[in-house]
């Protein structure tokens, strides 16, 4: 029986709502960088409404002031975190820029179709609590915005931390570590869950290095991260580092299972294309395991012997069921059925570009998943140039959408046509019973045919809620409408 919340706030009560709900997004918010900084990166809303006149069309721009920002993820400053706080509303897109250490909130609310800028916090705002490199946003329960800093200010060297937002003024107010022994030498995403009382987050690298291209030098010198790294979320205290190993560099995005009660997770490592699982242990710590292990491919014509996937983003389905992950290197998007989390089962695959197109300047010399080299994929009868790279998920599982640019210093080095001709958004159709991956042929967004030329999509963010923005407590669980 439905149950009544009064005026409940953003979101849904739990992710089976949210996943039952059959909300169909109407619009999608993406930020767009231009690569050559001559002219401000700017945020799209793109109607994705199938019943729309201006259904896969750009229906408006919010053009940033400043050029450089390198305008990367995006967060709420509401969510279902939020759900039982009926004062609470959706209506801000936080938006840093991981180049300028700039943090921009944008007004979503008073025209969900034409959002416009409401304020802007200066880097210098942030530098002052000895931060930098603004990535990842979660709102809290108790209104403020937790947004993940990977650099220690100007001079960008590594410095895993967070700095805190006011939920009402957006101005800076410190940083979550309780001292300065609970901060790390990297940073990057990061995932909270309450009901445990943690936090777990990620490591990419010193700013100072990614922001100079892929350098596998780096690697060598440790100027890469490799550890998850858990806190104890009430005292903000690190408590514990978990060492994944060569095979765990770059640990990026990070996903609890949906489900608020969850003990476990799964982190996708970018440079070998590994999948951990991460889980808490009988004894009350956290501990973590190799579920997937994508091999790499032998090739001539590349900078390698030996080319690796280059996991980039991992996305968990509302009903916890299905994993998906793009290889952006190698091309492919996978699917993996995670009924049992310690042995995902592949179940679905598409390949969208890629380094390894059959014509290509890459030859395959050894492979042990494929016997043939990808071809060539078309969009509505264009190419497609770059790979998968950010996934999101429409909030019944049906949905994909896919761009293709990573970050734009590593876009030119890996993908320079596509920094040349734009990048894409896809739909990506889901087989939600036995599993299964289609490309949409009614729908493509080419920004390449962007007004004042090519620029490369990244993040998409839905304004009724995601995949990825939103996290749900166990206390709003008898909130629920079913």
């Amino acid at each position: 029986m439905a149950k009544s919340c009064g005026g409940c706030g953003p979101g849904f009560a739990t992710p089976r709502d949210a996943y039952l709900s059959g909300q169909q997004e109407e619009v999608v918010y993406i930020p767009c960088i231009v690569t050559d900084k001559s002219r401000p990166d700017y945020l799209v809303t793109i109607d994705v409404n199938p019943t729309s006149a201006n259904y896969s069309k750009v229906i408006s721009r919010l053009h940033f002031p400043y050029v450089g920002d390198e305008i990367h993820h995006t967060g709420w400053n509401a969510c279902s975190s939020c759900y039982d706080n009926p004062d609470r509303s959706r209506s801000r897109l936080i938006v840093p820029g991981l180049g300028s250490d700039r943090i921009y909130i944008v007004d979503v609310k008073s025209d969900p179709r034409i959002p416009k800028l409401d304020k802007v916090i200066e880097p210098w705002e942030i530098h002052k609590f000895g931060v930098s490199t603004p990535h990842t946003t979660h709102c809290l329960a108790d209104g403020d915005v937790l947004i993940s800093t990977l650099g220690d200010g100007p001079d960008k060297n590594g410095k895993g931390s967070f700095i805190l937002l006011d939920g009402e003024t957006f101005m800076p107010k410190g940083t979550y570590p309780a001292t300065s022994k609970d901060v790390m030498p990297f940073g990057y995403d990061y995932w909270y869950q309450p009901y445990h009382n943690v936090m777990i987050s990620t490591e990419w690298g010193h700013p100072r290095c990614f922001f100079g291209g892929l350098d596998l030098a780096d690697v060598e010198k440790g100027n890469y991260g490799t550890h998850l790294n858990v806190f104890d979320w009430k005292e903000r205290k690190l408590i514990q580092k978990i060492d994944l190993g060569k095979e765990g560099v770059m640990p990026l995005e990070i996903r609890f299972l949906h489900d608020p009660k969850a003990t476990e997770g799964f982190v996708g490592c970018a440079l070998f294309a590994n999948v951990f699982r991460f889980f808490k242990t009988e004894k009350g710590d956290w501990a973590a395991e190799k579920v997937i292990d994508i091999p790499n491919k032998k090739v001539d014509g590349w900078i390698l012997p030996e080319m690796p996937g280059v996991m980039t983003d991992i996305i968990i389905s509302m009903d916890d069921r299905f994993l998906y992950f793009s290889n952006w290197l190698h091309g492919d998007i996978r699917q993996y059925d995670i009924t049992d989390t310690r042995n995902p089962k592949l179940v679905g695959q598409i390949f969208l570009g890629g380094s390894i197109l059959k014509g290509g300047p890459v030859t395959v010399t050894e492979d042990t998943e494929l016997s043939v080299q990808p071809q060539v994929r078309y969009a509505r009868g264009k190419r497609i140039y770059g790979a998968p790279q950010m996934l999101q998920l429409s909030l019944d599982g049906s949905r994909l959408y896919v761009t293709t640019s990573l970050f734009s210093h590593w876009d030119k080095q890996f993908y320079p046509d596509m920094c040349d001709k734009g990048s894409m958004l896809f739909i990506v159709k889901v087989d939600t019973k036995n599993g299964g991956l289609q490309l949409d042929n009614d729908f493509l967004v080419d920004f390449g045919d962007e007004p004042d030329g090519p620029v490369l999509a990244h993040e998409v963010r839905y304004p009724g809620g995601d995949c990825t923005s939103d996290i749900y407590l166990a206390n709003t669980a008898h909130l629920s409408k079913i």
